[in-house]
């Protein structure tokens, strides 16, 4: 099912939409679907910093012993 989205841009916005939709021969409210789809597809969502740290599956211990680890593998 379809649902109305009604916005509202500036006249000199208006033309150029109007002006791809003609190039492509698409109607403007097909154009502007999808230049939305686009933009849409093209996002990324911003990756939780945590949530890459975790998947990374690094090991993991209590900072004192990891210095000591590190200190020994110095020697």
């Amino acid at each position: 099912m379809s649902r109305r989205l009604q916005v509202l841009v500036p006249e000199g916005l208006d033309a150029r939409i109007r002006k791809a939709a003609q190039r492509t021969q698409l109607s403007k409210g097909e154009w502007v679907r999808q230049a939305i789809e686009r933009a849409l597809a093209e996002e990324r969502p911003a990756a939780d910093p945590l949530q890459k740290l975790a998947s990374l599956g690094a090991p993991t211990a209590d900072i004192e012993q990891m210095l000591a680890e590190i200190e020994a593998g110095r020697g």
